[in-house]
């Protein structure tokens, strides 16, 4: 018995409470009262929000704004900064570079559709279901169709 020395003593059992639900019923009232007062205060005294003085005005949008002093130089500016940002415009939509990556995105997303349409049709014949389904064929034409579809996946 060398690991039962130095423990602690045995606690005796603890007396058995009082059988009383009184206490228990009071708590559940008090939670239940809460919600209740509140759900039932935003009922009984829910009232139209009145605005007050402001209530029909048009508001501020409605007033117009004064004429703000037109500045040359700045009228220039804008002027040439927007002749040069079209003309940049209009060179880069012509450029051979951004026609290149068009066509390549074009081709790629062709070429996609058709993978992921060869994907969904070899798990649908290995599952038996969709428009690539195996029912009705033999062992050995399901074999050899499933193994097309794999060859044209890539698998």
């Amino acid at each position: 018995m060398l690991g039962l020395r130095g423990a602690p003593p045995a606690t005796a059992a603890l007396p058995p409470r009082a059988r009383s639900n009184a206490p228990e019923k009071a708590g559940r009232a008090s939670l239940m009262a809460v919600p209740t007062a509140v759900s039932l205060s935003l009922v009984l005294w829910s009232s139209p929000v009145n605005a007050g003085i402001l209530s029909g005005s048009t508001g501020l949008e409605s007033v117009p704004a004064p004429e703000l002093p037109r500045l040359e130089f700045l009228d220039k500016w804008n002027a040439e900064n927007q002749r040069k940002y079209a003309e940049n415009d209009s060179r880069f939509k012509s450029s051979k570079v951004l026609k290149e990556l068009l066509e390549k995105s074009k081709q790629n997303k062709e070429k996609n559709e058709r993978a992921i349409q060869d994907k969904y049709c070899l798990r649908g014949a290995e599952w038996g279901v969709g428009d690539c389904s195996t029912v009705g064929m033999t062992d050995q034409e399901k074999d050899d169709f499933i193994g097309e579809l794999r060859k044209k996946v890539g698998e």
